[in-house]
């Protein structure tokens, strides 16, 4: 039989305040079931979902994807080691991809900014004589991979 939490010790567990639990569970992140009283409970395994959606927030993924792969895991029973490896699985590409933008972001800037240069007319991030317009709106090259 499941062991079910209340939404206090679900927040007190997770270190989320109940109205952001509440905000995932209007979002689909998480599903509540209800007390006789009409109380939110919480399957014990709740823990993990909500820790996975702070670390996947954390990283800087939209709630929209961590929507789509939290609706793979099962309901009502605690996901197994297979569930999270294939969640691992099919975030790994876009993890990997912003682990190499901030990568390339930090050693553009450290170079932009280390350079003592103090010239707008070299530095990348200012694009003097907007040389890189037609490529698209922003930092093209602190955020492009070229």
């Amino acid at each position: 039989m499941p062991s079910f939490i209340t939404i206090g010790e679900l927040a007190r567990r997770t270190g989320v305040k109940t109205s952001a639990i509440r905000f995932y569970e209007e979002k689909g992140l998480l599903q509540a079931l209800r007390s006789p009283g009409n109380q939110r409970r919480f399957l014990r395994s709740d823990i993990r979902r909500v820790s996975f959606i702070l670390i996947a927030q954390k990283l800087g993924l939209p709630l929209a994807e961590i929507e789509r792969e939290l609706s793979a895991l099962p309901q009502g029973r605690t996901p197994g080691v297979e569930d999270w490896a294939r969640i691992s699985r099919s975030m790994r590409d876009a993890i990997e991809a912003k682990i190499a933008m901030l990568e390339r972001t930090r050693d553009r800037l450290d170079g932009c900014i280390g350079c003592g240069c103090l010239s707008l007319a070299k530095c990348h991030l200012y694009n003097a004589e907007d040389l890189h317009g037609g490529e698209g709106p922003g930092p093209r090259l602190v955020l492009s991979d070229a």
